[in-house]
C-alpha cells in the first residue's frame, strides 16, 4: 500500500508538471499623439488589440479615449481600434483589459492524430512577404541547411532550420538594419532581433513548401509582479504534415541556451498575442503601404502616414498587488 501511495503521488506531481502553466495579468496599452498640424483636415488612427485565442483569453476590455473609435477585425482575425476625425487636436487611447494566456506545448511527434487545415488555408502561409522574398537563392539556402542535416520530412526540415537559426545568428541589436525582419539582411549578418530569427526560420520553411506565420505582441517578464514593456517580441509557427501548426520561439532559443529543446513545440504563456502576419491591411483600409508589422499605434493625416506617436505599455500579474 505504502509503494502505491508512493507511485500515486508521483504520478499526480508528474500530471501536475506536465500542464501548461497559465498566467493572468492586467494589461493597459496607451497611445498619446502630443502635437498635430493645425493644417490636418482628416485624420485617421489605428491600433491593434489583444485577440481571443485557444491560448488567450481577453477579459474586462476597456476604452478611454478623446474621440469616438469603432472596433474592427480583418480577415486574418486581427483586431483594432480605429478613430477618424476633421481638424484633429492633441489626443490619448488608453487600452485596459484582463487576460490569460496559456502555455502552448505540443508534441512534436510525426504519425499522431491531428486537426488538418484545408489546403487554401495553408496556401496562404508559403506565399512570400515583401521583406521575405521566396526566391531561388533563399531556396538554394534552404536546401543546404536541410540537405546538411539529412532532413526528410516536415518535422525534420524545420528543426534542422530551426538549429541552424539559432546557432548561427546572434541576437544583436546594434548598429542599422535589424528589426525589420529583412530575411536578406538577417542571412547576410547573422544578427538581429525577434523579427530577423523569424525571417529566416518563416523564408527557408516557405521556401522547402511548408506553411509557416508570424505572429507579434508584448513580452512579460518571467518574474510576476508588475513594470511596464519597452518593446515588442514575435514568434513563428509551422504546419508539420501529421501533427498540425508547431510553435517555435528561435531567438528566444538564442537567448537561453539552456531552452533551445523547449523553444521547438512551445511558447510559454509569458506573452500576449497582438497580430498575425506581415504586411498588414488595416480596417477600413490605410492610404499608405501595408504595414511591415502591426503592434504599435500607426496614423495618417491626410493620407500621410504620421511620426510621433508616443505609447506606453503596463502590465502586472492578477494574483499580485501592486500597492
Amino acid at each position: 500500500m505504502r509503494t502505491a501511495a508512493v507511485l500515486s503521488i508521483a504520478l499526480a506531481a508528474l500530471a501536475v508538471e506536465s500542464r501548461p502553466r497559465t498566467r493572468t495579468f492586467h494589461f493597459e496599452y496607451k497611445a498619446m499623439l502630443e502635437s498635430v498640424s493645425p493644417d490636418t483636415r482628416d485624420f485617421e488612427f489605428w491600433m491593434p488589440l489583444p485577440h481571443d485565442d485557444p491560448y488567450q483569453q481577453i477579459e474586462s476590455l476597456r476604452v478611454d479615449s478623446s474621440y469616438p473609435y469603432t472596433l474592427a477585425t480583418d480577415e486574418r482575425g486581427n483586431r483594432m481600434l480605429h478613430i477618424g476625425v476633421r481638424a484633429p487636436r492633441p489626443f490619448s487611447v488608453t487600452v485596459a483589459l484582463d487576460a490569460t494566456r496559456k502555455e502552448r506545448l505540443v508534441v512534436t511527434a510525426e504519425g499522431q492524430a491531428a486537426p488538418v487545415d484545408r489546403p487554401e488555408e495553408l496556401a496562404q502561409y508559403l506565399k512570400p512577404d515583401r521583406l521575405v522574398p521566396i526566391d531561388n537563392q533563399i531556396r538554394e539556402w534552404a536546401r543546404d541547411v536541410v540537405q546538411k542535416a539529412s532532413a526528410h520530412t516536415d518535422l525534420e526540415m524545420a528543426r534542422a532550420i530551426y538549429n541552424h537559426v539559432v546557432s548561427t545568428v546572434k541576437y544583436d541589436k546594434t548598429g542599422q538594419g535589424w528589426g525589420r525582419g529583412d530575411i536578406y539582411y538577417a542571412c547576410q549578418q547573422r544578427r538581429g532581433n525577434c523579427t530577423d530569427f523569424h525571417a529566416i526560420f518563416i523564408g527557408y520553411a516557405r521556401a522547402l513548401g511548408i506553411p509557416a506565420r508570424f505572429a507579434i505582441g508584448f513580452p512579460l517578464p518571467a518574474d510576476r509582479g508588475e513594470g511596464k514593456i519597452a518593446g515588442y517580441h514575435c514568434w513563428a509557427e509551422f504546419y508539420a504534415k501529421g501533427i498540425g501548426w508547431v510553435p517555435v520561439d528561435a531567438s528566444e532559443a538564442a537567448k537561453n541556451p539552456d531552452k533551445r529543446e523547449y523553444f521547438f513545440g512551445a511558447h510559454d504563456e509569458n506573452r500576449i498575442e497582438l497580430s498575425k502576419g506581415r504586411d498588414d491591411l488595416l480596417e477600413p483600409r490605410q492610404h499608405g503601404e501595408p504595414l511591415n508589422y502591426f503592434v504599435y499605434p500607426y496614423a495618417e493625416a491626410d493620407g500621410q502616414p504620421v511620426s510621433g506617436i508616443h505609447y506606453d505599455v503596463k502590465y502586472w500579474d492578477k494574483k499580485f498587488n501592486p500597492e
